[in-house]
């Protein structure tokens, strides 16, 4: 099965289409992260409204609550959920990482596996490479991403070094157990889901280098990036995403794990990237945080920047953001958007969505967030057609 076709590639950024067993999705993309196998407070109908053409599901609180053998034998998240487009299942490792990161006494990473304490009752768990591939398996899901070794970018060479080894162990571990699985549930090429591997390695270029060689022997459908894209500051690790990006073969998936605003998304498109996955358009909505066009013009996918491989760092001015709480909205009767087709806009005032969310109504975070899931259904488009 051809899984990945580059159609276009302009100056870096690519636009090409993605065959999954629950349909095609062309590049780039984005995925709303469903990750207890919901979009919070958005039916799987709105969400298809809203352009949402791909989710992200997370094994490790998936395998928490309910458990995979309940979403199995409800007939795999698809039906669970009732969403029949493709699901992508993050492994679960950089929530594990944090939890243990923030307090060791909730577990611990050994060659074995990530062993911890579950945050609902304590139980003790242990999540190997091999046991991430089955549950996500058991989810029946369209795209899976292998369990790795992630660090912080302010982790120390010697430290970065060991988990790079770790990861591509561990990487050889889940190929291994994904292939068994493929062949004792009797799936083809074409109902296969495609696993990714996670490039690991921090800020320093060898290692990345050596993680995507090591991956790429191994040989995985597509390859994300691990660790934040950002530095402790803040600021945008352009050299480093570019650099990445490079070293993985072009006929392979780029997956921006935890990408990002709306600003980074574009940046990193123009440095390579296909997939990108992110809480922001819909925490930021419940927040009250609401996106806005200014421009339909990218900077980064705009005429003079096309022929750069490089993503300008302002890249922001094509929208902003507004927040409904501020009282300057108290009496604005207009739309949050005049340019958007999505509920709110068409329907509402920004005067009547501050009022809800200062009464405390549901309707206020739905509203919000079917709003901003729209404006990044409409980014990848312009960035598609870029």
């Amino acid at each position: 099965m051809l899984v990945w076709q580059q159609q276009k590639n302009s100056g870096g950024r690519r636009v090409g289409m993605l065959t999954t067993k629950s349909g095609v999705l062309q590049t780039p993309f984005f995925m709303p992260d469903a990750t207890r196998a919901t979009v919070r407070g958005v039916t799987s109908d709105e969400l298809k409204m809203s352009g949402t053409m791909a989710l992200v599901v997370n094994t490790y609180h998936l395998m928490l609550q309910p458990g995979e053998s309940l979403v199995r034998r409800a007939g795999g998240v698809h039906t669970f959920m009732h969403w029949d487009r493709p699901i992508l299942s993050d492994s679960g490792g950089y929530q594990v990482y944090s939890l243990i990161h923030k307090n060791p006494q909730m577990g611990r990473i050994t060659e074995e596996g990530a062993e911890f304490r579950s945050v609902l009752d304590g139980t003790k768990h242990l999540l190997t490479p091999e046991r991430a591939i089955q549950i996500q398996f058991d989810l029946d899901v369209d795209m899976m991403v292998v369990l790795d070794d992630p660090r912080p970018n302010s982790a120390p060479e010697t430290e970065v070094r060991e988990a790079v080894k770790r990861t591509l162990r561990w990487a050889q571990r889940s190929k291994t157990e994904y292939e068994k699985q493929v062949a004792l549930r009797g799936l083809t090429g074409e109902i296969r889901p495609l696993l990714f591997g996670v490039v690991q390695g921090g800020m320093f270029r060898e290692e990345r280098k050596r993680c995507v060689e090591g991956l790429v022997e191994i040989n995985f459908d597509g390859y994300g990036f691990g660790g934040r894209h950002i530095d402790m500051e803040g600021n945008f690790l352009e050299d480093i995403l570019l650099y990445t990006a490079s070293l993985i073969p072009e006929d392979s998936l780029r997956f921006a794990l935890g990408v990002g605003t709306p600003e980074d998304i574009a940046r990193c498109h123009a440095l390579g990237w296909d997939m990108f996955d992110c809480v922001i358009p819909t925490r930021e909505g419940r927040h009250g945080r609401l996106f806005v066009w200014k421009s339909e013009v990218i900077p980064s996918v705009s005429e003079e920047s096309r022929d750069s491989s490089a993503a300008p760092q302002n890249d922001r001015n094509f929208y902003t953001t507004i927040n409904i709480s501020n009282a300057q909205y108290e009496e604005d009767f207009s739309p949050v958007d005049p340019t958007c087709d999505c509920e709110l806009c068409t329907k509402y005032t920004r005067a009547y969505l501050k009022h809800l969310f200062k009464v405390g109504e549901p309707l206020a975070a739905r509203l919000a967030s079917l709003h901003n899931l729209r404006f990044y259904a409409k980014l990848m488009d312009l960035l598609q057609k870029g």
